[in-house]
């Protein structure tokens, strides 16, 4: 009888990136909401905008890389 290969082996690294991106996003939606209402009361809110978009960037390239890996499996 042949041996069938687990596909439900999952990578780890697929763990890493897919988790981390998706908590990265949400992290950096949530820091956008800090800039809006920072910017909203007339603060300073430039710089923690760029770093919610980065954070939000961030997060998005590391599910598609994610998604990469899956597919490539």
């Amino acid at each position: 009888m042949e041996k069938q290969k687990n596909t439900f082996r999952v990578n780890p690294r697929w763990w890493l990136y897919s988790a981390g991106g998706l908590l990265l996003i949400g992290t950096g939606l949530s820091v956008l909401g800090e800039a809006i209402l920072a910017k909203g009361s007339g603060e300073a809110w430039f710089l923690v905008g760029a770093l919610a978009i980065t954070l939000v960037n961030t997060g998005i390239c590391l599910v598609a890389g994610a998604v990469i890996i899956r597919l490539k499996k």
